[in-house]
């Protein structure tokens, strides 16, 4: 159908949103507490039962349905009806006041920014790996159903974690499949006058404009950055193409995108977290924008905004042993990082690489993301009480 814009100009949409009641139908699609609340499964069942077994997505499965379809089964006053209740038992449940209202009726915390680089929602959000994503994902809905005041900041994989198949050899076989935007669970994040919300990020010799997405976890927002803009060189799209994927040179670039972009766009949509949760240390960076973000306020040198900062960072480790953190040699941190750590830190490099080592004055060790966030956190904790 034809749609107009707030400049006024036609759009096209693909979606059938003049179909009554279709709008209701979006909104408990594209609230991912249907995937650990199953009040909605009969919908989509009703809906399209097949599509529905198929890829348990509603928001893909509104995109596949005919619009006579959804016109039919709309036009049912029971379905109907149990649509509207749902959408309305939604809106009573996300303001009323939950576990953390009532025991911290005069709580000072508005926000905690959890950080990670993989969250395990649902399949249809196929933005994980394993473990560290299982807990990303079983926190936001925690945080969601006890009413702590949460929002997540991603990545948003065009690939994502890869399928495998066994051939006739008995051999493994890795198949990606692209991850349609569209076909997610997720929208665009727009600025209030409707445009794209889209950061900039320097690189050397180039820089990298990033996509923002909104994915709504119940109560929780979960914002997700990707590189696949237009505006990027096509080398430069694909920085967020692989959860895990490339060699150690993609990896930084991701990390720099997931801490540093992730804690501007924080900024850009006005939201001050005081607690920054790092899930892992791939989001360590967020430690140095936090401080650099309070040497801009205060004016004050990147040790005090470090000292000041830091009590409001907490590092969770999940695999306690060399092998699970990421370690950059000391010339890929000083190409990427080493003009940020200048200009945005007032740091020569040497006492960036330090905070990452070990050993502060070995200057060949490489540099651990683990030591950063350790040193960047006044919390520091394992993901279970073994780990710990």
């Amino acid at each position: 159908m034809i749609k107009k814009n707030r400049a006024g100009n036609p759009t096209v949409s693909l979606l059938p949103t003049d179909v009554e009641g279709f709008d209701s139908l979006a909104r408990l699609a594209l609230d991912m507490r249907w995937s650990w609340n199953h009040c909605t499964d009969e919908v989509w069942r009703q809906l399209d039962p097949v599509q529905w077994e198929l890829t348990h997505n509603p928001w893909g499965l509104l995109q596949t349905a005919s619009r006579d379809q959804l016109a039919r089964v709309l036009s049912d006053p029971g379905f109907r009806g149990k649509v509207d209740a749902l959408v309305h038992s939604g809106e009573l449940a996300a303001q009323a006041p939950a576990w953390f209202q009532h025991k911290y009726p005069k709580a000072s915390l508005t926000s905690v920014a959890y950080f990670s680089m993989e969250y395990m929602l649902s399949e249809s959000l196929p933005i994980y790996s394993g473990g560290l994503g299982n807990v990303a994902g079983d926190q936001l809905k925690a945080a969601s159903d006890l009413g702590v005041p949460v929002v997540g900041v991603g990545l948003l994989y065009q690939q994502g974690y890869f399928r495998q198949a066994i051939d006739k050899d008995g051999a493994q076989q890795a198949f990606y499949p692209y991850n349609d935007p569209g076909q997610l669970p997720i929208t665009p994040l727009r600025r209030p006058n409707g445009e794209w919300l889209r950061l900039e990020i320097e690189l050397p010799g180039y820089s990298v404009w990033l996509r923002a997405w909104e994915a709504q976890v119940g109560r929780v927002r979960l914002y997700l950055l990707d590189s696949n803009d237009a505006a990027n060189e096509p080398v430069h799209r694909g920085i967020t193409s692989e959860l895990y994927g490339g060699g150690p040179d993609l990896r930084l670039r991701q990390e720099i995108l997931l801490g540093i972009g992730g804690w501007r766009l924080l900024a850009a949509l006005g939201i001050r977290p005081e607690v920054c949760h790092l899930n892992e240390g791939h989001a360590a960076f967020a430690v140095l924008e936090r401080a650099s973000s309070f040497m801009s306020e205060s004016n004050q040198s990147f040790e005090v905004a470090l000292a000041v900062t830091r009590s409001g960072n907490l590092f969770t480790t999940h695999t306690a042993v060399p092998a699970g953190f990421d370690r950059f040699t000391p010339d890929l941190i000083g190409r990427y990082l080493g003009g940020y750590a200048a200009k945005k830190l007032g740091l020569p490099l040497r006492d960036l690489l330090a905070l990452g080592r070990q050993n502060p004055n070995d200057p060949s060790e490489s540099f651990n993301m683990a030591y950063l966030a350790i040193r960047g956190s006044g919390a520091v904790n394992g993901v279970s009480r073994l780990h710990g």
